[in-house]
């Protein structure tokens, strides 16, 4: 591969020389992900370089650096006729260099207004020139600031994104900025530059950074809160600092609201306050629409029984329950696992709410789900982000929703399937879009792994007590049938799944070591099933509970790829860092980028890919500078600086296939961290299968899965507050 930009700017010699060392320290621990990040962002910069790039195919690297400086009055001209500035093309480049000659760049970002002395610039012009100018000048400089501490390049356009023009000053005045959620940076390093600029160890600064930081981190770990105890503790290990000190930090933040403590259920629990806001707007909101309840019990029953009379069906028991509360109840939970009639159960609702005249809007986590449920209701289902018109707020820095309170949604009736999978930052903001008396149907598996973001709202709705809830527990005969949904059942109670190599639809590969494991994988995704069962391989998804190890998905990535969608003459190719990206290959989004713009072949435009969403790579631009990425039927550009975003997804963690199903599985399944190996992970691997399945791994590991039961805490107050039905207000 070969990559060569050039670019033309303006800097003295010894300004030149610092940035050319600076980059040249940068590269010395070269890795090819920081490379080729570099080679996007110079585009930008004020400095004349070619950049040539060749790689082999074991990643050897060859770097030519060649510079020239704009000294002379032609090569200033040549920068500012590039179109780097707004507002300046050819004919004023010239016009501005005639007039100021060596000095103009020193003019433009220093004395702009000098150049309304020229004819046809107004002040207004100047300014947009200058302030142009200056985003160059400053990404520089940003990026300069950030080599210094061998941070990749890349973080300084997501800093301008979030901060404009004053990002390095503000970097400046807070290096803990860089341990936020946007830039990811791990608090040790950004604490290593703050004192390494004369931040005081015990300054209030960097203490009340280590507090919020470790609530920001163990949101991510799916916490809404910690105890007060807890976070002191973490915090005080964090900084190897005194408690005393830490203490004082946190009630600093509590006293000026960037944190809230509350009694909840005999703990001093902290939040960060839009955690806290968001669980208590969720516990209001949801009371009153318990409180709109009205009977109509009669009129359900006998609309019950016209519907089976006219679909020839007969509900059973519980079914029967859940679709006469679903017409009587404000807000109706209706959870069980596979083969329950969970999908019979929801059609009768959306048959009776229709009967009922009400105006009803379907909804799920993922865009997979939602297309899932749409096929299965007949009706269009779209993801709750989409419902919401969710968008970002560059001012904010945060996700909005178009419906809210303000601008409600017009429906009657909303249901919601896969709610294991909503976090609470996202059912508080469903609530505050619900008209006062809307009915809510929330639908789910309770035995599935809790949503990835911060929350165990499902599971908090039905503890609680206080909404009713349907479980759906028996198997009916058809689903019997299925060895995928037998096997389910076992090892949701506890039991192992049974190993019998040919159930039907469930197998089982013996293999105790990690190496064949993964052949076994490779091959039955390339040749066995293909060729011996009729399924195409884009059909078969790959499922492992870890990222490492031989049979961890960055292995069983790299290695399916180069099995199922090898090199080829008409296949360009992008490596980034570790990870090659192919024409054709299947990829994942790993994290939400709310930015990115979509649009399907009827027109319809939107933005935002979220965590888990998958595609596949469809063009890679001659350039090699842009992928264009197909995610059902929603196609996106992404740039170079985007590629840190997305994975390879031929295999993928359990957590990340929550919500979607596949005609044909194959669970890669050897011992890993414990953390992993419990009998959640399990469960929602085998439930992801809707035709096939095929267990390949340790036997002895299964059974340890099924039979460890462990489950990781999270300290939420949403239980808790729904059964005291307490209003934060009015304490």
């Amino acid at each position: 591969m070969q990559i060569t930009l050039t670019n033309l700017g303006a800097v003295t010699p010894d300004e030149a020389e610092e940035t050319l060392q600076t980059v040249t320290d940068f590269l010395k621990g070269l890795n090819l992900e920081k490379l080729i990040t570099l080679l996007l962002l110079l585009a930008g910069c004020l400095v004349v370089m070619k950049l040539v790039l060749r790689l082999t195919d074991r990643a050897f690297l060859r770097l030519e650096l060649e510079r020239s400086l704009p000294e002379d009055e032609e090569e200033i001209f040549s920068y500012l006729s590039s179109g780097i500035c707004k507002g300046v093309g050819p004919a004023t480049a010239r016009r501005i260099v005639e007039r100021f000659g060596a000095e103009t760049l020193d003019v433009l970002e220093r004395e702009p207004e000098r150049l309304t002395t020229l004819k046809g610039v107004t002040a207004r012009k100047a300014q947009e020139i200058a302030e142009s100018f200056r985003q160059h000048m400053g990404l520089r400089r940003l990026m300069a600031f950030l080599a210094q501490y061998q941070l990749p390049p890349v973080l300084a356009m997501e800093l301008r994104r979030q901060y404009g023009d004053a990002a390095l000053e503000k970097v400046r005045e807070n290096p803990y900025l860089l341990s936020g959620e946007a830039c990811g940076v791990e608090f040790s390093v950004t604490d290593g530059i703050a004192m390494g600029m004369g931040l005081a160890a015990d300054s209030d600064q960097r203490l009340q950074a280590a507090v919020t930081f470790e609530l920001s981190h163990n949101e991510n770990n799916g916490h809404v809160f910690l105890p007060r105890n807890k976070l002191i503790s973490a915090t005080t290990q964090l900084l190897d600092s005194g408690a005393e000190l830490v203490e004082q930090a946190l009630d600093s933040l509590i006293e000026r609201g960037a944190v809230v403590q509350e009694q909840v259920a005999h703990v001093e629990a902290c939040y960060l306050r839009r955690l806290w806001e968001a669980e208590c707007s969720a516990c209001i909101r949801l009371a009153g629409l318990l409180a709109a309840d009205t009977d109509r019990s009669a009129q359900a029953g006998r609309a019950v029984d016209e519907l089976e009379a006219q679909q020839g069906i007969t509900y059973a028991p519980l079914q029967r329950q859940a679709v006469e509360l679903a017409a009587r109840t404000g807000v109706l939970v209706l959870t069980g696992g596979p083969g329950t009639g969970k999908t019979t159960t929801v059609r009768g609702i959306v048959a009776l709410f229709r009967r009922m005249g009400l105006e009803i809007v379907l909804a799920a986590p993922t865009g997979r789900a939602a297309k899932r449920m749409s096929e299965l209701t007949g009706m269009e289902a779209q993801t709750v982000h989409r419902m919401l018109g969710m968008s970002w707020n560059d001012v904010t820095h945060q996700v909005t929703f178009q419906k809210t309170e303000k601008e409600p949604l017009e429906a009657d009736a909303v249901i919601v399937d896969e709610m294991s999978m909503v976090d609470l930052a996202l059912f508080s903001a469903l609530l505050r879009a619900l008209r006062p008396g809307t009915r809510l149907v929330l639908v789910g598996d309770a035995d599935q792994l809790p949503s990835v973001g911060a929350g165990n709202v499902f599971s908090d709705l039905i503890r609680s007590g206080r909404v009713e809830t349907v479980f759906l527990r028996e198997v009916f005969r058809q689903a019997e049938q299925s060895a995928i949904i037998r096997n389910a059942h076992a090892v949701n109670l506890g039991q192992p799944p049974q190993l019998a190599n040919n159930q039907g639809d469930f197998f089982f590969l013996c293999r105790r070591d990690g190496e064949r494991t993964l052949s076994t994988v490779v091959e039955l995704c390339k040749t066995r099933l293909p060729d011996h069962m009729g399924i195409p391989a884009d059909q078969i998804q790959v499922l492992t509970p870890t990222r490492k190890g031989p049979s961890g998905t960055e292995n069983l990535n790299r290695c399916l790829q180069a099995a199922l969608n090898p090199p080829a003459a008409d296949k360009r190719e992008i490596q980034w860092g570790e990870r090659l990206f192919r024409t054709g290959d299947r990829i994942m989004q790993t994290k939400n980028n709310y930015n990115v713009v979509w649009e399907k072949a009827d027109g319809t435009v939107g933005t935002g890919m979220f965590n888990g969403d998958v595609g596949r790579i469809v063009e890679i631009d001659p350039s090699g500078e842009l992928l264009v990425v197909n995610f059902d039927d929603r196609i996106a550009t992404y740039t170079l600086d985007m590629l840190n975003e997305i994975d390879l997804a031929y295999a993928m963690t359990v957590h990340k296939a929550q919500g979607s199903e596949y005609q044909c599985v194959v669970l890669a399944a050897m011992p890993a961290a414990p953390s992993l190996m419990v009998r959640g992970v399990l469960y929602t691997a085998l439930t992801r299968a809707r035709e096939l399945l095929i267990v390949v791994g340790d036997d002895a590991a299964i059974r340890a899965m099924a039979a460890n039961d462990r489950q990781q805490r999270r300290y939420s107050g949403l239980r808790w507050r729904l059964a005291h039905f307490a209003d934060p207000a009015e304490r």
